[in-house]
């Protein structure tokens, strides 16, 4: 029996999401072959520093290599699609009809059920990288899956209200926390003032980073927000490309460069591309949250503190007042001025809302009393076994 973990990103974001469970299964289930599949070596430099060293002896690896011809045409086409990640999967088919059961974060994996032989299809499974609540946490692809590995309740009355049997859903918690000290504080500056981290989204509709987010690095550099400090930490992919697409929308942007006096300023912290962006260094160390629509607003919400949210939508699809919930847990606003006028009050504002916030967290995350990765790991297990005895 073989289950498979597919690690088919261009980031590195998504890794701590499934690795612990990966490994879980490898140290729990011998009788199942744990495999790691993973795109490049950057993505397999994460897994091992996130696997232990006896768990990764237990696995058994495979880059998902490209050919020099096929990586230069999917390079070509990588700034518009995700061109690279389904070549590696074309070119990799016989590796993935020798699994039982294939888990993986995105849902590019589902093409491959045009490829795959009917007769042996192995299961498919995700594991969910974040718990937010807007559309792409219930597509209608979800249907597709076997199983989805969720982090608590909310997940579930989402995917359940969209059409997903409830019986392929199953709560583990959210295995990214585990090896994280939820209570840490790291200090990124050499002064005692607030802190806030910025964490804008990368979809061209969405994001607030197009119209406001210059205009709020520039706030931070001047007299009136020099006694704050800024971490400007947005999603990993807003920076991997200058033009950003979104099929959901049909929307197209060019993405803006961060202004030259946000560089140079010593309260302003750039990061665009490290992997602090998704390791929780930022949103633990931060008094105050500042996004739009990214699922780490859940992450910082593990201690509760204050939080605002810019609403830059500009284009609405009739589904989209379903997922306002997370814009529950702090002020909403539309431009800059608006939230600079907030932010000194940010504690009478953590205090405001620190009852929904916790409400919102615990129907987001079931913490429980077993590590998630473990729960998640016995879980593949299970379905593993169900689908080799077909």
């Amino acid at each position: 029996m073989r289950a498979i973990f597919l690690f088919n990103h261009d980031a590195g974001h998504q890794v701590a999401h499934l690795a612990g469970i990966a490994a879980a299964t490898a140290r729990l289930h011998p009788d199942i072959e744990t495999v790691v599949a993973y795109a490049t070596p950057e993505i397999r430099g994460r897994l091992e520093e996130l696997i232990e060293p006896a768990s990764a002896q237990l696995i058994r690896w495979e880059e998902l290599e490209l050919p020099g011809w096929r990586k230069a045409v999917a390079t070509t086409f990588d700034r518009v699609l995700p061109a690279s990640r389904l070549m590696r999967l074309r070119a990799n088919i016989p590796l993935f009809a020798s699994a039982n059961m294939i888990i993986s974060t995105e849902r590019t994996c589902l093409r491959l059920k045009k490829h795959l032989p009917q007769d042996s299809m192995p299961y498919f499974a995700k594991v969910p990288h974040g718990a937010g609540d807007r559309s792409v946490a219930y597509h209608p692809d979800y249907t597709r899956f076997d199983r989805s590995f969720v982090a608590g309740p909310k997940v579930v009355d989402q995917l359940v209200a969209h059409g997903v049997s409830r019986e392929r859903l199953v709560i583990v918690g959210y295995p990214k926390f585990e090896g994280i000290d939820l209570d840490a504080r790291e200090r990124f500056f050499d002064n005692d003032n607030p802190t806030f981290v910025y964490n804008p989204h990368f979809d061209p509709n969405l994001s607030s980073w197009y119209d406001e987010g210059p205009e709020l690095l520039r706030w931070f550099t001047s007299d009136a927000g020099k006694d704050f400090n800024l971490i400007f930490a947005p999603h990993v992919m807003l920076f991997k490309k200058e033009l950003h697409v979104s099929p959901e929308y049909k929307i197209a942007r060019k993405r803006p460069d961060v202004p030259e006096e946000a560089l140079e300023a010593e309260n302003v912290l750039i990061d665009v591309d490290s992997p602090r962006l998704f390791d929780m260094s930022y949103t633990l160390a931060a008094d105050g949250y500042i996004g739009d629509v990214s699922s780490q607003i859940y992450e910082f919400l593990a201690r509760p503190r204050a939080a605002f949210f810019y609403d830059s939508r500009r284009e609405k699809l009739e589904e989209d007042d379903e997922w306002h919930l997370f814009w529950d847990a702090g002020p909403v606003v539309q431009t800059t001025a608006e939230l600079t006028t907030l932010l000194p009050e940010y504690r009478e504002i953590a205090s405001q809302y620190r009852d929904k916030q916790v409400e919102l967290f615990s129907y987001t995350i079931d913490l429980g009393d077993r590590p998630a990765s473990e729960r998640a790991a016995d879980a593949i297990a299970d379905a593993v076994k169900e689908q080799a005895g077909r």
